[in-house]
This record gives C-alpha cells, structure tokens and sequence, in this order.
C-alpha cells in the first residue's frame, strides 16, 4: 500500500512546495512594491543597475536582432513565394519583430545575461554574510539591493527592446534588399505604412513587464539561496529557469490583452 501511495505523496510534496514558493515570492514582490513608494533612495545602485542592464546588454541584443530580422525575411520571402505574394515580406517582418520576437528574445537575453548575474550577485552577498551585514547598519537589503534593479529594469528594458526592434527590422532590411531584390524605398514605405501605434506600444509595454520579471526572479533566487557554492549555482540556474517561463507566460497574456479580438 505505501508502495502504491509513494508517487501520491511525492506529487503531494512537490505541489506544496510550489504553493509555497509562490506565496514567498507574492509577499517578496509585495514588499518590493511598498519599498519603492518610501524613502530612502540609492541612486548610486540605481544608475549602476541602469548600466549593468541597459548599456552592457546593448551587443548581444543588437546581435540577436539583427541575425533574427535576416534569418526571419529570408523565411517569410521563402514561404510567401509558395503564393506568389512576396511582397508581404516588409510589412511581416515589421510585424513579427514588433510584436513578438523583439520583446521576447530582448526579455529572454536579458534574463540570460542579468537574472543569472543578479542572482548570482546577491546570493554571493548572503553567503559571505554581506546582506547580515547591512542589516546591522540599518539598511534594508530590500530597498538597497532589489529596488534600484526592479526600476532600472522596468525602464531600460522597453529601451532595449525599442532598439532591437529597429535593428530586427534593419536585419530584415538590409537581406532583402541586398539578396532577395526589394527597392529599399518601397521597403521602408511598406514598413512605416503597415505599422500603428498599438503594435509599437505593446512591445514597449512587454519590454518593461519582461525587465520587471527578470529582475525580481534574479532578486528572489538571490536572496532565497542555500549556503555556500551549490545554493549560488542552484539559485543562479533557478532563476533563469523561472524568469524564462514567466516572461513567455506574460507574453501569451499580454498578446492576449492587446491583440485579442
């Protein structure tokens, strides 16, 4: 009989400890979200999150955007040519990058690159005690360490995300003028014409809840951690496991509020 009740309780284990989690990372998100509206500020450790995020983020996602915009027109031009409609190529790479894989791959290279170095960070902090510390000299850890990266990300991000839209769709551009024939005039036409202003504000909007979602799980992860080098390694793979989930959750969401008819 226990033989058979064991994946029961193991299931049973594994569910609670979710709910746990989740109910920890609600107070922790909640806690996050009253220590913004109260002083004090560290602008210091706010302008170097807005560097850390924002400027030393610039290469790999200029990188993936623009190999992304390429490799999308060439597939678009590929598939649209089964239907002789390949003139559809400007207005859905315009689109697709927009929409979709702008903010998506923006969120998912910043959840590579700075969840990871965020969770490593402070979970470094916690096992050298330095977290103990600032909480001796009457420093919440809270407001110094996880407030200054949750706003440096909610408004550097949807920045990211803007430039690696254009440079997606200077990608998508600069192949199918250069391979595939388009006039680059009727091309940028097309593109500026097809666009509107919700598809734009929406990859913005995606930006700043995919920046948000990659610093709290780097915070959480972070200030969660085990002792010593296994709960940082643990911590830091958690993360970005959660924060890549979450950001293509949100995206689903948000593609549902904005786009569903």
């Amino acid at each position: 009989m226990n033989a058979l009740l064991a994946p029961f309780a193991l299931i049973g284990r594994q569910t609670l400890a979710l709910l746990s989690m989740v109910g920890r990372f609600a107070i922790f998100f909640a806690q996050t979200l009253s220590h913004m509206l109260r002083p004090p500020f560290y602008g210091r450790e706010f302008l170097t999150a807005i560097f850390n995020i924002g400027w030393l983020s610039l290469p790999v996602v200029g990188m993936t955007a623009i190999f992304t915009g390429g490799a999308l027109a060439l597939q678009i031009y590929d598939g649209s040519s089964r239907f002789s409609v390949e003139s559809v190529v400007p207005q859905i790479v315009a689109i697709g990058m927009v929409r979709e894989l702008g903010p998506v791959l923006v969120g998912l290279m910043v959840a590579a690159r700075v969840t990871s170095s965020i969770a490593a960070e402070i979970a470094t902090m916690k096992v050298t005690e330095q977290i103990d510390a600032l909480t001796t000299l009457s420093t919440d850890p809270l407001k110094y360490l996880v407030v200054p990266r949750f706003i440096a990300a909610i408004l550097v991000v949807p920045v990211l995300v803007g430039i690696g839209d254009i440079i997606g769709i200077y990608g998508g551009f600069a192949v199918a003028t250069e391979q595939l024939g388009f006039n680059p005039a009727t091309y940028i036409r097309n593109t500026v014409d097809f666009l509107q202003f919700n598809d734009i504000l929406s990859s913005l909007v995606k930006g700043a809840a995919f920046g948000g979602i990659a610093a709290l799980m780097g915070c959480y992860f972070g200030m969660h951690s085990g002792r010593g080098a296994q709960g940082v390694g643990q911590a830091t793979k958690g993360s970005v496991q959660a924060a890549a989930v979450l950001i293509l959750a949100a995206n689903f969401l948000l593609t549902s509020l904005f786009f569903a008819t």
